[in-house]
């Protein structure tokens, strides 16, 4: 596909600009979801949506997106309000509040959405694209939206930076110092309900949640900071919106929001795979590296037991003793000679006083305590 129709394209332009401030917003509010272990709340917040959408149809009888949208955001607001209801009022724990909600309020809003369907009024058509998301319908006024939204977002994250990093990390701290975290913790559930809502045309009900988690949680492999995740889960989700867009396009019969949410998945395998800090990669390579030093360290400390006995440590002893001992290999001495522990002499081995340092350390270390 020619670049130059993401310019001269109006349709292929607007789904671009709308994936990408979408995934950008979802990336930088997941992470807040993420850290705060609340990985369900996208999933029950996109569902409690759906019910609004089907009430705010049967009120007004228009499919205008805004109006919409403002029906899915009551219906999440209020989804969110019960789910923190039910976890301080009851003895249910999070997940079990987060389970009965989502599936309350989706099974509430199908019936709805089956009840419309079979109403003679053909305007109701189209109110299932809410269920799997259909990018095609984006208009400018939804991307005008969407980045009016991420700006506020961006604008109260910075003024409350202090307060949501102190909320997310040490409550009861938050609390000593005077902060009101209910409502610190309501603003963050405000404006992850509204990113959640603002996606649910492009992405739909049932992948939003991969939309506002899967950024964030490829962020949090490269990084313990928290603007630092932030930023990188926003840029992980912008990508994710381009990439799939431009995916979706190439091919026909591509659905853009299931491309999109497949190309965050990418990125986290790959950061789950590859990060240096917490990667699989990186960690089975320190695990052999880790190995392979306690490997010399078991032939050191052997050698140091033959060593000790005598008052000359350069003292040559032949290579052959070593062949009975489990942790010899010719690449340990080969290695233990690289960091001048030993000095190997056709086949003899002695070793040098910064090895019996070493090896003296290692012993010592490994006596018991009187």
């Amino acid at each position: 596909m020619d670049i130059t129709q993401y310019f001269t394209d109006y349709t292929l332009r607007t789904i671009t600009l709308g994936t990408a401030v979408l995934g950008a917003i979802c990336g930088m509010l997941g992470s807040f979801a993420v850290l705060r272990k609340q990985s369900l709340l996208g999933d029950a917040i996109s569902h409690a949506a759906l019910p609004g959408i089907a009430v705010a149809f049967l009120l007004t009888g228009a499919k205008d997106s805004n109006i919409l949208l403002i029906g899915a955001l009551v219906s999440g607001l209020i989804g969110t309000w019960w789910i923190r209801g039910i976890v301080t009022k009851t003895h249910l724990k999070t997940d079990t509040a987060l389970g009965l909600i989502l599936s309350l309020f989706f099974g509430f809003g199908m019936l709805l959405l089956t009840y419309i369907q079979k109403q003679p009024n053909a305007n109701q058509a189209g109110l299932d694209k809410y269920l799997f998301g259909q990018a095609a319908t984006l208009v400018e006024s939804d991307v005008i939206l969407m980045s009016t939204v991420t700006g506020i977002s961006l604008l109260v994250m910075l003024l409350f930076w202090k307060e949501f990093k102190l909320l997310l990390f040490d409550k009861n701290y938050a609390m000593t110092l005077g902060f009101n975290t209910k409502f610190i913790d309501g603003l963050i559930s405000f404006f992850i309900v509204l990113a959640i809502v603002i996606g649910l045309q492009t992405v739909g009900v049932v992948l939003m949640s991969a939309m506002l988690l899967a950024p964030a949680a490829a962020a949090r492999q490269w990084t313990n900071s928290l603007s630092v995740m932030v930023i990188l889960a926003a840029i992980f989700g912008m990508f994710s919106g381009v990439i799939g867009t431009a995916i979706s396009a190439s091919q026909n019969n591509l659905s853009t929001g299931p491309v999109i949410v497949l190309v965050a998945a990418v990125f986290v395998i790959i950061s789950f795979v590859f990060s240096p800090g917490r990667g699989i990669l990186f960690k089975q390579l320190r695990l052999l590296k880790n190995r392979r030093e306690l490997e010399l360290q078991k032939t050191l400390y052997f050698m140091y037991s033959i060593v000790r006995k005598h008052d000359d440590i350069s003292r040559p002893h032949a290579i052959r003793i070593l062949n009975n001992f489990q942790g010899f290999t010719k690449g340990t001495l080969s290695q233990l000679e690289q960091k001048d522990w030993i000095v190997i002499q056709g086949t003899n081995w002695s070793m040098t006083p910064r090895g019996f340092d070493t090896a003296a350390n290692l012993y010592n270390s490994n006596l018991p305590e009187q």
